[in-house]
């Protein structure tokens, strides 16, 4: 019964998930011509050489060679979710921009004055719009990757670059975004390759699609690991820290480890205590720490991920992570 909620809500949440990135490009990205990398970024650009044809079709075009490319050389290592996210994003932002959109010329030109007669026109706004497109695409990205699957695209392009050419996942990402961004510089910042004259270059929209590739990085890693604001102390006294101790287990209610460890100017064994906290919890610890033993050595870090009682559970094998 608790797997069959399971899969329910995480198909649940592959549908909303795409549905939000969808409203994301739909209403704040594909309008203003920012060009986020990945595949719905290099959709837009080809949308400007080919107006005929709408951004979520090309979105089509670049998915599915991809899913089956992905199959030939990576082996069925793409689940049916990941299917069905990469073919049910486009869908949605097919069917929002004919409904947002009242004439064919509208849609083929995806002129913000004439997409729900103007009420979310955001021309003179535009980081207004680039950031809310961003957070939205973040957002729905996000709960995507949670239910356990991704949106393909360049995904599979940087997995395929993993295995054949050794580029590591995130640089293979980086790598695909930077040919899309500049990609949208050459036929939207310079008008090369499309049917009207660029008599007003727009060059300046590709600073728009850095913050907006930044901003949704942010945001996804947000959504799927929290804040990430747990901090790692550690903490060699010179007296006795009893009352530390005490403090730790009772006050915070939390544990620590004692690591024996030596000076090497004195030579001396000492014992290290290791803790992690919450970033709401250091400050009452450093005072504490200044209050018992105030010739202390304090060492105070992020931790990137914190697992185990208390905190996050391990994840499982096979189970998707952002980073």
């Amino acid at each position: 019964m608790n797997n069959l909620k399971e899969n329910v809500s995480s198909w649940m949440g592959i549908f909303v998930g795409c549905s939000i990135m969808a409203i994301g490009f739909v209403f704040f990205i594909n309008p203003y011509n920012f060009v986020p990398g990945g595949v719905y970024g290099a959709s837009i650009v080809m949308h400007n050489l080919f107006p005929s044809i709408q951004v979520g079709t090309f979105g089509y075009m670049f998915d599915i060679p991809l899913l089956i490319l992905s199959l030939v050389l990576l082996g069925a290592k793409l689940g049916a979710r990941t299917i069905v996210a990469s073919l049910f994003t486009p869908f949605v932002m097919n069917v929002l921009s004919e409904l947002v959109y009242p004439t064919q010329e509208a849609l083929q030109s995806l002129d913000p004055s004439m997409m729900l007669g103007g009420m979310l026109d955001l021309s003179d706004h535009l980081m207004l719009a680039c950031l809310m497109g961003s957070v939205l695409i973040g957002v729905g990205c996000g709960i995507v990757v949670k239910s356990q699957a991704t949106t393909g695209g360049t995904d599979i392009v940087a997995m395929i670059l993993q295995k054949y050419a050794n580029i590591r996942f995130s640089n293979g990402i980086l790598i695909v975004d930077a040919i899309v961004v500049a990609f949208g510089l050459l036929v939207i910042g310079f008008g090369i390759g499309t049917a009207d004259d660029s008599t007003q270059p727009s060059w300046h929209l590709s600073f728009y699609s850095l913050i907006a590739i930044y901003v949704t990085s942010r945001v996804l890693a947000y959504v799927i690991n929290g804040a990430k604001d747990d901090k790692l102390i550690f903490v060699i006294g010179s007296g006795d820290m009893t009352e530390f101790n005490r403090f730790i287990l009772e006050d915070l209610d939390r544990s620590a480890t004692y690591i024996k460890s030596r000076g090497l100017y004195s030579n001396k064994e000492k014992e290290m205590l290791f803790l992690v906290v919450s970033h709401k919890e250091v400050t009452s610890v450093k005072h504490k720490i200044k209050e018992v033993d105030p010739r202390a050595f304090v060492v105070v870090t992020d931790a990137y991920d914190t697992f185990g009682e208390g905190w996050k559970q391990l994840p499982s094998k096979g189970e998707i992570q952002p980073e």
